[in-house]
């Protein structure tokens, strides 16, 4: 069995400083259940996965810091849609954009977003914005996901998180879950919110017509 020891202890722990090391003395398998998700990560349907036998560290320093910055215009973008079809992020010049990239379709906190995104779909198209949602999943897996959760917006497919890579999008669990991070741009491309929140997704939503609302 795995254990973690310091000095002192027999009991199983581990040591919190500036960098973190967890030692495992052999490698070891533990039972996953098939189709899980957390907080938007989805785990494989492999029912396996491996612990190393070498120590591991996780630094706390933050894993990255957003390339895309309020004040600033992020790198264009063309991607399929849910439906198939081509999407520029310059389609959508002259009005507001609001651009959020979640972890997964289907998983409970995503899909708590794309619902509360939905359910003031009304509010966004009164203040002249537009909507679009990006993950790593394809095109069929957004059209079923937006058919089942009726979303009224555009969802785009950023396979191999190249978009995600180029605007920065910060991930959380030391890289292991991919960020949840909305921005809105005004008429001019400019962005004028960033906003990160992997654990309360409709707090993104309150923050965002906050914005509309002032522009």
């Amino acid at each position: 069995m795995a254990s973690f020891t310091v000095s002192n202890h027999s009991l199983p722990s581990f040591r919190m400083l500036n960098t973190q090391t967890l030692n495992y003395p052999s490698s070891q398998i533990l039972p996953t259940p098939s189709n899980s998700h957390f907080f938007g990560l989805k785990l494989s349907n492999s029912s396996t996965f491996s612990i190393p036998s070498t120590p591991v560290s996780f630094s706390q320093k933050p894993s990255i810091f957003a390339k895309v910055s309020k004040g600033s215009k992020p790198p264009p973008f063309t991607l399929k849609d849910q439906d198939g079809k081509t999407v520029s992020l310059t389609n959508f010049k002259g009005k507001p954009v609001v651009v959020y990239f979640y972890p997964a379709d289907d998983s409970p906190s995503c899909t708590k977003q794309a619902c509360a995104f939905r359910d003031s779909y009304e509010k966004f198209k009164k203040a002249g914005a537009e909507v679009i949602g990006i993950s790593g999943d394809g095109s069929s897996s957004h059209k079923a996901f937006a058919k089942k959760h009726r979303l009224p917006f555009t969802l785009l497919s950023d396979e191999g998180d190249k978009v995600r890579k180029e605007w920065g999008v910060p991930s959380d669990l030391f890289g292991a879950l991919p960020g949840r991070e909305t921005y809105v741009l005004d008429k001019n491309g400019v962005v004028q919110l960033v906003y990160n929140n992997q654990f309360q997704p409709e707090k993104h939503i309150d923050e965002t017509l906050k914005l509309l609302q002032s522009l």
